[in-house]
């Protein structure tokens, strides 16, 4: 989700990110609550369940770990959560609120793509695809960076 951003973007992300700490049994997210955080987890291990319809338990759907990040779709899709995560030992998440997730990443992805598109519409080989193509071949396209004299081939 971070890697489309530049160096810049992503270190205003991480400075506006919120330390959490939790205790084991603690939730870090309930489901049907209201999404207002990203969460990246850097310790610990949260379990993540969720109450299907036609059941009353939860059943457990995977553990997130260190490096892992979730809450994402509620901020991108301004819903309620999905599911419900809980720290089954003490554990520390960092997390990115709402307007800031909102102002930085999906500003940077559309910036991005602008400038894909802006860069593909000059490369004479591709001078024939429709707005639909280029904006399809945008989206696919990953930045690599290099040093000087680092190989590319």
């Amino acid at each position: 989700m971070f890697a489309s951003l530049d160096p810049k973007d992503l270190e205003i992300v991480i400075k506006a990110m919120q330390e959490f700490k939790l205790s084991a049994g603690d939730p870090a997210i309930k489901e049907g609550d209201d999404g207002d955080y990203l969460y990246v987890v850097e310790s610990g291990v949260l379990k993540c369940t969720k109450v299907f319809p036609g059941n009353t338990d939860p059943t457990f759907l995977k553990d997130y770990v260190p490096g892992e990040a979730f809450g994402e779709l509620a901020l991108l899709y301004n819903a309620p959560r999905a599911a419900t995560i809980t720290a089954n030992e003490e554990s520390v998440l960092w997390g990115l609120d709402r307007r800031t997730f909102n102002h930085i990443v999906k500003d940077s992805a559309i910036k991005r793509r602008e400038m894909y598109e802006e860069f593909l519409k000059k490369v004479p080989l591709l001078s024939n695809m429709d707005s639909y193509e280029r904006t399809t071949l945008a989206d696919a396209l990953v930045e690599k960076r290099f040093k000087k004299g680092e190989n590319v081939i």
